[in-house]
């Protein structure tokens, strides 16, 4: 007797797996910007790291690193604030033990992370139109956390401006087409996380469509 041959289990299309989350999700999670200005204040001063990709921005557009790949602690700043592809590994940068704030925001997010940094765009930077393929909200995703921000920055995701407001933590889908412009007079300066999409960052991402806008802080 012949049994009953077993189905194949198809994965689902990607254009679903894609749009499980919305291309822009701001979670339950507030931090105290004021807090966060005050170690920024002291960090001005310190030598920001150009972002190495320079044909996607124009003005200047850069970085504090503060969770790095292992391995690159003594290594040259530049090393810390990218990743090569397949790396899992990730440490405090030493300058985080002298920024208690930004650490308690890091520990609260309460999901495993891989790389963090702070990244500053200043006055009359623009950066280009532009996708990250690897930040689909699947595998990786990317949260953002405004520690300085004006009325004259936009940052446009598929065509519609995100207004993050100092203190709120945002998930945006970045392997869709992004652009950021700063027309303040002021930089505007992101604490901005990586993590791959484990239990702990999906549950929080579910709470957060779950929940009215109203009460997710």
């Amino acid at each position: 007797m012949t049994g009953t041959p077993a189905r194949r289990r198809l994965a689902p299309p990607a254009s679903l797996a894609r749009d499980e989350w919305p291309d822009r999700l701001r979670l339950p999670l507030r931090f105290d910007p004021a807090r966060l200005a005050g170690e920024l204040a002291a960090l001005e001063a310190r030598a920001w790291i150009d972002h190495f990709v320079s044909d996607h921005y124009q003005g200047r557009w850069c970085a504090i690193p503060l969770r790095i790949p292992a391995g690159t602690e003594r290594q040259h700043p530049i090393l810390q604030i990218s990743s090569h592809p397949g790396t899992t590994a990730y440490v405090d940068a030493p300058l985080l033990d002298r920024l208690p704030a930004f650490q308690e925001v890091l520990r609260g997010l309460g999901f495993p992370l891989a790389a963090a940094r702070l990244m500053r765009l200043d006055p009359g930077a623009v950066v280009k139109p532009h996708s990250d393929p690897d930040l689909d909200g699947q595998g990786h995703a990317r949260i953002h956390i405004p520690v300085r921000t004006n009325p004259g920055v936009r940052f446009v995701l598929n065509g519609t401006p995100v207004v993050m407001r100092a203190g709120e933590c945002w998930y945006l889908r970045l392997s869709d087409t992004h652009s950021l412009h700063n027309d303040g007079s002021e930089a505007r300066v992101h604490l901005v996380v990586d993590a791959p999409v484990g239990p702990e960052l999906r549950a929080l991402m579910v709470r957060a469509q779950s929940l009215p806008e109203h009460q997710r802080s």
